[in-house]
């Protein structure tokens, strides 16, 4: 199931929020997960990306103004809201949101949301203010009220300069929530997965720590596939930026000992532990207890081995446990991994080359090879994160189906 989207019609609104570049990035993520994207912009959205710019990305015809002749009659707002498996509009605006809210109709991705019979999903975009004002706030509601997927924005840096919640949502994660809804499989119904994702903290004095770059963007994908999939998840997270996955249970943690207890509390209850997080391999052996103060001379800092999570759940593997690692690596990458899928009892393990540009960690997408501890090396393309966890839970889902048994032959009479 590397396409959940494939064979599906998606009918994409951009309105005009500055946020409107993202569009782009969110097609791209759609397709990537099978989708047959159809873009529809508003007038305020073509005064920020151009209808030939997401045309060439999605091979689709993109309608701005809803009284173009058709290149064939079939009154297009309605052929396409049949067509629709999900209509979503990312990013919307305050005034996108308040006409869906009232139901106006005046430009074509509106006429699109009144006719259709698919889900419809909203990720607001914009400022901090507007997205609080008590107005905005009331057409969300009435939106959730009506069954509308809000697709929830971030926190961070707006247009404006100011600093807070309004940032349109991840595209992937965008790509993600949609997918989740309309295309769950159910192939991993019943099984208890356990997740770890993102670094950990290892404390160096009252403001400072020792950490690394993951992000937590590739353990995060693996929760929310595997939940849309039918799993009972359980994401045990150190410190992200992320939303929390749609359908998962999560568990924050700081330091590598703190995500160690909460796995190993969590490990005899699972089916399938996937070890995506990148916790710190070494933390100081005895942190101040006050902030150190710079001086002029170097600074020597003891270091001391964290736990090895995933081998410890090697050690305590019960039969019929699934326990899958992730090798982040910068060199000999097989034989890396290869080691670590032996050291620490392992039943396949991703192998990523992260010194690769645009791949691994902090990225949107990834790429590596799949080994199985039986010596199989399965080639994962460069892809996004999601449909990249979509190829990783396929060989979960394979190696967890029973194998076919053998009919038995009776002796003949005598």
């Amino acid at each position: 199931m590397a396409e959940p989207l494939a064979g599906k019609t998606v009918v994409l609104g951009i309105t005009g929020s500055i946020a409107a570049y993202k569009g782009a990035e969110v097609a791209r993520r759609l397709m990537d997960l099978g989708a047959d994207v159809h873009v529809t912009l508003t007038r305020g959205g073509a005064r920020f990306i151009t209808p030939l710019s997401l045309r060439s990305l999605t091979g689709n015809a993109v309608t701005v103004d809803m009284f173009d002749d058709p290149e064939q009659w079939d009154i297009k707002h309605v052929s396409l809201a049949r067509q629709a498996a999900a209509v979503v509009v990312a990013p919307a605006s305050a005034n996108a949101i308040a006409k869906l809210a009232l139901g106006l109709a005046d430009e074509f991705i509106y006429t699109v949301a009144l006719a259709t019979t698919a889900p419809l999903f909203v990720a607001p975009a914009m400022d901090c203010q507007m997205l609080a004002h008590e107005t905005c706030q009331r057409n969300i509601a009435c939106l959730r009220e009506r069954g509308v997927h809000i697709i929830e924005p971030e926190s961070g840096r707006l247009a404006s300069g100011a600093a807070g919640r309004g940032r349109l949502a991840a595209p992937d994660h965008i790509a993600s929530v949609v997918a989740e809804a309309i295309a769950g499989k159910g192939d991993l119904k019943g099984v208890r997965v356990l997740v770890t994702a993102g670094p950990t903290r290892e404390p160096l004095d009252p403001v400072r720590f020792i950490s690394n770059r993951s992000s937590g963007k590739m353990g995060y994908a693996v929760a929310a596939v595997a939940a849309r999939r039918g799993a009972d998840v359980t994401i045990v997270s150190g410190p992200t930026q992320l939303p929390p996955p749609v359908g998962c249970q999560l568990v924050q943690v700081e330091t590598t000992r703190q995500m160690s207890d909460a796995v190993l509390d969590r490990l005899s209850a699972s089916d399938v532990v996937i070890g995506a997080a990148a916790p710190a391999d070494y933390a100081p052996a005895a942190p101040a207890a006050r902030k150190i103060k710079k001086g002029t001379q170097s600074l020597s800092v003891e270091l001391e081995p964290t736990p090895d999570i995933l081998a410890e759940c090697g050690r305590r593997k019960r039969s019929g446990q699934l326990l899958v690692g992730f090798a982040a690596e910068t060199e000999n990458l097989l034989a890396n991994a290869r080691s670590k899928l032996r050291a620490k009892k392992l039943d396949m393990i991703v192998a990523n080359d992260v010194s690769a540009a645009g791949v691994g960690f902090d990225a949107d997408e990834n790429a590596g090879k799949l080994l199985l501890a039986g010596g199989q090396a399965v080639d994962l393309p460069r892809t996004s994160k999601a449909a990249f966890a979509e190829r990783v839970l396929d060989a979960v889902a394979e190696a967890l189906r029973p194998a076919p048994r053998r009919p038995t032959r009776r002796k003949p009479k005598r």
